[in-house]
């Protein structure tokens, strides 16, 4: 049996999985209920709670932060349990995509993210990354700074395909407008969704999922999830900090950190692993989001592990 860091089994992944569970069916009582701070309050404390079954320490590197004013899963908070062989970085998303829950939007997901301590980037006050996202044909083929024309016939050329059947994830967000027209005036075809920044970059990285690439800016915790998942199943992604508001710019700029740089995967996580769930919310793209059953609930998790590169998609039917 293959072991990883600590002497910690790749069985770990089906722990983590009860963690997002326990987060999604605990944001699922504020779908659509108009309040995303009571709906990420109550999925954080719920993902808190799991880890401490969980037999590792984890620092998290990626937590609520800041950004979201949060008194647990907040950066540097060492979670699980101290003490444990396991030692580990940790990215969380409690809910990625907390306005979309509160309107009963799609692609709401629970996110967790583990690596070995010390490999996983700490961005620091960068909220939100650039990113390009695709196949695992594609990876090292891509250079971030051509044209999004380039990119795109390059990227057909790898796939095999006629740019018309490119198939392009972009957030819709006003700063994505040039983007868009400039994937439409290179002929190919655009996916907008509200949100889902997680779900399309990994189905970009996934062949065969009816998305090929994900481009554009959105969340750096988002993006450092999306690179332990895609690293672990052998996928491209790059990234550059891409700071939205004024303020987060003079952070950034005063933690010294280069705006103009584009981060490759293993740059964003240096080690194969890695462990990576998500777990529908609300129904999207790639997973199906909670149902409440007559006996409990009905969950889809997506679990990565890096150790076997094994993608599983599991459906779990609960009691309460």
């Amino acid at each position: 049996m293959m072991t990883s860091a600590g002497g910690v089994k790749p069985e770990l992944i089906y722990g983590l999985r009860k963690v997002t569970e326990d987060a999604a069916r605990a944001a699922y009582v504020w779908i659509g209920r108009g309040d995303k701070e009571r709906g990420d309050g109550a999925a954080v404390d719920a993902m808190r709670s799991a880890l401490q079954e969980i037999e590792l320490e984890g620092l998290v590197v990626i937590g609520e932060g800041e950004k979201d004013e949060a008194p647990q899963l907040f950066n540097g908070e060492i979670v699980g349990q101290p003490g444990a062989a396991f030692k580990a970085d940790i990215a969380v998303d409690p809910v990625e995509g907390t306005s979309y829950l509160a309107k009963g939007q799609t692609n709401a997901l629970a996110v967790i993210a583990i690596a070995p301590r010390g490999t996983m980037m700490d961005p620091g006050p960068a909220f939100y990354m650039e990113k390009f996202a695709a196949p695992p044909e594609a990876r090292g083929k891509i250079d971030p700074n051509w044209t999004t024309k380039k990119k795109i016939e390059t990227l057909a050329d790898i796939l095999k395909k006629d740019v018309s059947e490119v198939a392009v994830y972009v957030l819709e967000k006003p700063r994505h407008r040039k983007l868009v027209q400039d994937i439409h005036d290179a002929g190919a075809r655009v996916l907008l969704y509200p949100a889902g920044d997680v779900a399309g970059a990994l189905l970009a990285a996934i062949p065969d999922s009816g998305v090929d690439a994900l481009m554009g800016t959105g969340g750096t915790p988002e993006g450092i999830m999306s690179a332990v998942a895609i690293r672990a199943l052998g996928g491209e992604f790059l990234a550059r900090l891409d700071p939205q508001l004024q303020t987060e710019a003079l952070a950034v700029k005063a933690a010294g950190l280069d705006t103009s740089r584009w981060y490759k995967v293993d740059e964003l996580v240096k080690s194969d692993d890695l462990y990576f769930c998500a777990t529908g919310i609300t129904t999207g793209l790639m997973l199906e989001g909670v149902e409440r059953t007559r006996q409990g609930f009905k969950l889809q998790t997506l679990m990565v592990t890096g150790s076997t590169s094994e993608r599983q998609v599991l459906t779990t039917y609960t009691q309460e």
